[in-house]
């Protein structure tokens, strides 16, 4: 399978307050995700925390990601301020192993098309790393429309997917447009509660921050709703109902960090400035994952 298709499972990346990943803690966290079937992982996804570590983490996670997962393809989130760190990162991310690079156009200033044109051309030109585009407006205020994706798509034979963010309207018209737009590329949603849907609609991937904890329940919802297994879907779905109530109050990346520390996979919290869940929140996430 491409690993551009099916359950890819988005962990935390454990680390100190310093910004210094903890390596074991990360390995246990991806040997979970390869015990739980899940058909890639996305290190360094916005769950993955990558635009608080520096480069030398970033490289580090990476090492330790490739060894673990010798068999589960790591597609690598290599998103930056500038368009000359995005570059080395995608090359750091391409000499580990990755076998894809999440881009984001992360920019304190909004971008324009043009400007996020000509940021994936140039980290293109610097790898021949597949790369996905990551469209995650609520971060990075920029979201991409079908003619960028279908101008991007037709220009860098190296682009080779998109991550969507659930949209406002029908997902199967959102996927619809999309394909119509870029037939070429592979297509995935983010945002968990919603993307059975974009599963039993015809999309490709799941780009799941569960998957990088639940991997094993993700990966049979994943299994059934590219089956077309409507029914099955949804019953694995309402399983993870509670935890998706909880996902829309806080994030996902909050959550997860919570129900880490709650497993005893790792002690490490997420950075600051963002705050580690506590009371009535930490135990309706506690509550949610009972069952999971």
């Amino acid at each position: 399978m491409s690993p551009f298709a099916g359950l890819s499972a988005f962990p935390i990346t454990p680390a100190t307050p310093e910004g210094r990943v903890i390596a074991a803690d990360l390995r246990g966290v991806l040997q979970r995700i390869a015990q739980g079937g899940a058909n890639s992982v996305g290190l360094l996804g916005s769950t993955g925390t990558y635009m608080f570590l520096d480069r030398n983490e970033r490289r580090r996670a990476v090492a330790i990601a490739v060894e673990t997962l010798a068999s589960t393809p790591v597609i690598v989130g290599v998103g930056a301020l500038r368009t000359d760190e995005a570059q080395r990162l995608a090359k750091d991310a391409a000499a580990e192993g990755a076998a894809g690079l999440l881009l984001a156009p992360v920019s304190y200033t909004p971008l324009t098309d043009e400007e996020v044109f000509q940021h994936f051309a140039a980290v293109a030109e610097a790898t021949d790393t597949p790369i996905v585009i990551y469209n995650n407006p609520s971060t990075t205020n920029f979201t991409f429309r079908p003619a960028l994706v279908a101008r991007l798509a037709d220009a860098i034979p190296g682009i080779a997917a998109i991550k969507l963010p659930l949209p406002r309207g029908d997902i199967a018209e959102d996927l619809k447009t999309y394909r119509e737009a870029a037939p070429r590329l592979a297509i995935g949603y983010s945002g968990d509660w919603g993307c059975k849907d974009g599963l039993l609609a015809g999309a490709d991937a799941w780009f799941s921050v569960a998957g990088g904890m639940f991997t094993q329940r993700a990966a049979a919802l994943t299994a059934a709703a590219l089956r077309g297994d409507r029914v099955e879907a949804d019953r694995l779905d309402a399983d993870f109902a509670p935890l998706w109530d909880v996902f829309k109050l806080t994030g996902g990346m909050r959550a997860m960090y919570a129900a880490a520390n709650h497993l005893g996979l790792t002690a490490a919290k997420p950075p600051l400035p963002v705050l580690p869940l506590e009371g009535d929140l930490r135990a309706r996430l506690v509550a949610a994952i009972a069952g999971l």
